[in-house]
């Protein structure tokens, strides 16, 4: 989840678990709780582009790291608040609460969640919301302004958060039947077409979970498509691309070439453009690829020494405007109109 996403819900949390004796202070705790795993951004200090991508989502959001964490700001909480008389278990209880949820709401998108660090370096995504849901996120959030706006009596000051977190709650539910329901679809659909694959990728689209981005991987192809949960075809519209790993040769054993593929899970694709070779991770989609096939794909990395050489989630928005807007939704509704060539 994002940043915003996160310190709602946890501001909710704190409130539901220790807003009867810390007051407003409970949300601050609640944000900071929910928070605490995504410190691995100052990693960036000492390590490069490409080793930054496996250190965030990678310790820090381990089991591991949220079994240590937990007692040590539980600890912290407890001799900060002596006055207020919490109970250490549950401050245990509250930091476990939102240290493990936040971990696990991470693996639900596609970046990948180091679950297992350091004993594995299996990187744990489900695929079932994208990592910025405004559907999601709207109840946590407007819960958390109405408890920072006016001081509430404390039956309505439970009633916000509960109620938001029950509305979001259900909305996962609803996200996780629609991930049931296109895994399932699109298996059948590449079977019937004959299309092989190794490594199935079926991920929600940006802000949505009604439009679904498909990547189908084997040791010699990728085909990439978009299905609507709203579409009616029987048939998967795709474009095959040549995985094209023998274009690396030498480089394979390069240490940025071992990380950025380790990076992928598997689902890289590399390209030679002019005199550039760029290797792709197709887990984040093309910029506006519903549309045009042959857009750009959002992770692109430049093997090739140019000063510029990681474009990741740059572009996404690129070319957007209320046409592209308008044509968006259309697809959503399961519009397939031939697509911009």
């Amino acid at each position: 989840m994002d940043s915003l996403t996160h310190i709602a819900i946890g501001a909710c949390i704190g409130e539901l678990f220790l807003g009867r004796e810390l007051g407003r202070k409970a949300l601050l705790w609640g944000a900071l709780a929910q928070s605490i795993p995504d410190i691995d951004v100052v990693s960036a200090l000492w390590t490069g582009p490409a080793e930054q991508l496996l250190a965030h989502r990678g310790f820090t959001h381990s089991l591991l790291f949220a079994a240590l964490i937990t007692p040590f700001m539980a600890l912290i909480a407890h001799r900060w608040h002596r006055a207020q008389d919490v109970r250490y278990s549950r401050f245990v209880l509250f930091f476990g609460t939102e240290v493990f949820l936040h971990i696990g709401l991470d693996a639900l998108n596609n970046y990948g969640t180091g679950w297992f660090e350091p004993f594995s370096h299996l990187r744990v995504m489900f695929n079932v919301i994208y990592v910025a849901d405004p559907f999601f996120a709207i109840a946590p959030g407007l819960a958390l302004l109405v408890l920072l706006v006016k001081r509430w009596r404390r039956r309505w000051r439970m009633l916000a958060p509960g109620s938001a977190l029950l509305l979001s709650g259900l909305y996962l539910l609803w996200c996780f039947s629609n991930k049931v329901h296109m895994d399932r679809e699109v298996r059948a659909m590449l079977d019937r077409q004959d299309i092989m694959y190794d490594r199935l990728l079926v991920t929600p689209t940006p802000l949505n979970n009604w439009l679904w981005y498909i990547v189908a991987v084997d040791d010699t192809l990728c085909h990439v498509g978009f299905r609507s949960v709203f579409d009616r075809t029987d048939t998967l519209s795709v474009r095959s691309f040549a995985r094209g790993r023998q274009l690396l040769g030498p480089l394979t054993s390069a240490p940025e070439v071992r990380t950025l593929l380790r990076f992928s899970q598997g689902y890289d694709m590399v390209q030679r453009q002019g005199d550039a070779l760029i290797l792709n991770d197709l887990r984040f989609g093309q910029i506006m690829g519903w549309q045009d096939p042959k857009a750009p794909f959002v992770f692109r990395w430049s093997l090739t020494g140019e000063p510029d050489r990681l474009a990741v989630q740059r572009g996404r928005l690129s070319g957007w405007g209320l046409d592209a807007v308008r044509s968006f939704i259309a697809r959503i509704r399961g519009d397939q109109a031939r697509p911009r060539r």
